[in-house]
């Protein structure tokens, strides 16, 4: 077989490779709507999903219409790419991988956004801001890098995205989370003037971990379609495996060190953290620079989360801005630091033949002021733009929902859904306007008092005509879950014959033990309980509450509570009984 035959079936191979790396690209986007939903409360999951999924579809509209033309047109002026009408006016000469290749990478800007925006955006405004990040602002500066124009020109080095994309989505994020303020109840003014940072745990923390191997599966294409080779596929997804492998176990680590336990949603962000900043030097860096440059981001995002919440603050409910604005500046910078023409890869990134190499690699500072330059004309090109079609958005649309459809939920008022969850119960809270926040916690009657000072029920004796004002007592018990089998063992034993029991979430004084949500103290942990209530009169209270007392006991915060209070009457519906003769014989 001659080597002419070869390189066309090499050729054809790896352009099947490239349009497999576009699809899993487009993976990607199940991954950001999972990580995004999962991060954030029940009632806004129909919404997240409608925006994941009309991000990507409004972004292919503009892309056809603009996006593609001003990106790979013909290079005016090495700023912009000249808008055309291939697509439909030479169709048959078009160049589809490119288009459906770039066009997914035009998308996931967009999506990184709406993390950032969740849970109090209007959905009319975001798919105006979608379509203009599509339309104008990626496609322009990603001209710059990737289409021929200047920076191009001029050796900087942004191998898969963390400037372009990441960076690009991340300050947009940024920007609009400031201009749309925080949700309600996120920041707390105290009474001696200082700030109090809510926490808003996620509803579903599975979810987010799903989305988040997602996007991992996702990034071997988003990083790798590029590659013409073997050698070059295997080192790229070397680095992409062990940059994000590596910040985990940092975060891990440090999170673990800073707030007394491995914090799993830190984690989380930390692996998509490592994952951006592996983006642009993910040809060009070996394993060495590809650990430093994960560990740095391990710690980096945690940083960035901090950072937003407790200086800037600024609600970023998934993590947006730490992951992908400061771990795409990261990457960017990282080129110039890490860059070594001993990867199979570089010859990839070294098309000029320049041979620009790392500061830690001999290199000195030029690549490094080279990918700074980059970063930097990129980041006010983005800032400006955005910054301008936010307060566009605001003036005419309105940018944010109302106070109440917040409280409310999105998936109600902006969709008319009920809940994502039907067939489920999902618990919900309820923030107040003044910031302050109640949650569904098993009530207690007014009425409760405490077991010493309740009245000891008579136990009768012979017949059964029994006065009709014989008291009547109800025991309303909480408990762990696991203690549940034990307890109702020997309220058994005790003689009571009926018991309600309902699965209910709840906390005492010591408000379910200090915990920390992606490094902010909560206010009040929720934890799983049983309610167990039992109404007597033929058993005396003081037995149940006795039987209740052992089987319960460990000693340790968490037990429980009994509360035993008056009953007025209880009726019998399928005989009509009263009082106590409601309570025997057979249901």
């Amino acid at each position: 077989m001659t080597e002419e035959i070869m390189n066309a079936i090499s050729s054809e191979v790896y352009g099947v490779w490239f349009l497999i790396g576009a699809a899993l690209v487009f993976w990607m986007q199940a991954g950001f709507a999972m990580v995004e939903a999962g991060f954030t409360r029940a009632k806004n999951t129909g919404n997240i999903i409608m925006k994941n999924l009309m991000d990507f579809c409004i972004g292919t509209v503009m892309f056809i219409l603009i996006g593609f033309g001003l990106f790979l047109g013909e290079d005016v002026a090495g700023i912009v790419g000249k808008p055309g009408f291939d697509i439909f006016t030479n169709y048959a000469n078009f160049d589809w991988s490119n288009f459906v290749f770039n066009l997914v990478f035009c998308a996931t800007t967009a999506t990184i956004v709406s993390g950032a925006m969740a849970e109090r955006t209007k959905f009319l405004s975001y798919c105006v801001y979608s379509a203009v990040i599509s339309a104008v602002i990626y496609p322009i500066e990603a001209h710059w890098t990737w289409g021929g124009g200047w920076l191009s020109k001029m050796g900087f080095h942004d191998f898969a995205g963390s400037n372009c994309i990441h960076m690009v989505g991340g300050i947009c994020a940024l920007i609009g989370a400031a201009i749309l303020g925080p949700r309600i109840g996120k920041f707390k003014k105290q009474k001696d003037g200082s700030i109090k940072v809510g926490a808003f745990p996620g509803h579903n923390l599975a979810l987010g971990a799903l989305g988040v191997f997602i996007l991992w599966l996702g990034w071997y294409g988003f990083n790798g379609a590029a590659a013409t080779s073997v050698p070059q596929l295997g080192a790229i997804f070397t680095t992409t495996t062990i940059a994000p492998s590596v910040a985990t176990v940092v975060c891990m680590i440090f999170t673990w060190i800073r707030y007394g336990k491995p914090d799993v949603s830190m984690c989380l962000n930390a692996s998509l953290a490592g994952l951006v900043a592996i983006t642009a030097p993910c040809d060009v860096a070996d394993a060495t620079g590809a650990i430093v440059i994960g560990a740095v981001s391990g710690v980096l995002v945690v940083f960035g989360v901090w950072l937003l919440d407790n200086k800037l603050r600024v609600d970023d409910p998934v993590g947006a801005v730490a992951v992908h604005m400061m771990n795409g500046i990261w990457g960017t910078i990282a080129v110039g630091l890490f860059a070594t023409d001993s990867t199979p890869t570089y010859s990839l990134a070294d098309a000029n033949g320049d041979k620009l190499l790392g500061l830690f690699y001999g290199g000195g500072f030029k690549l490094l002021g080279i990918q700074l330059t980059g970063m930097l004309a990129t980041a006010a090109w983005t800032a400006v733009t955005i910054t301008i079609t936010f307060l566009l958005i605001k003036k005419i649309f309105g940018l944010r929902v109302s106070a109440e459809e917040e409280i409310t939920g999105l998936d109600a008022t902006e969709h008319g859904l009920e809940t994502a969850y039907a067939g489920f119960m999902t618990y919900g809270d309820h923030i107040s306007s003044d910031g302050t926040t109640t949650v569904s916690t098993p009530a207690i009657p007014e009425n409760a008092v405490p077991e010493d000072e309740a009245v000891p029920v008579q136990v009768m004796s012979g017949g059964t005509g029994v006065a009709s004002d014989v008291k009547l007592t109800k025991i309303s018990i909480i408990c762990k879950q696991n203690k549940f089998e034990d307890l109702k063992n020997a309220l058994n034993d005790a003689g009571v014959t009926g018991i309600t029991v309902t699965q209910v979430l709840g906390c005492g004084a010591q408000k379910g033990q200090t915990k920390y949500y992606r490094g902010v103290k909560m206010d009040m942990t929720l934890l799983p309980k049983v309610k167990v209530e039992v109404v007597v009169s033929k058993v005396p209270v003081a037995t149940v509450v006795k039987a209740a007392k052992k089987a319960l006991y460990t000693g340790s915060i968490g037990d429980g509570k009994i509360f035993v209070y008056g009953v007025e009457n209880v009726i019998k519906v399928r005989t009509g009984e009263e009082g106590y003769d409601a309570l025997q014989g057979e249901n």
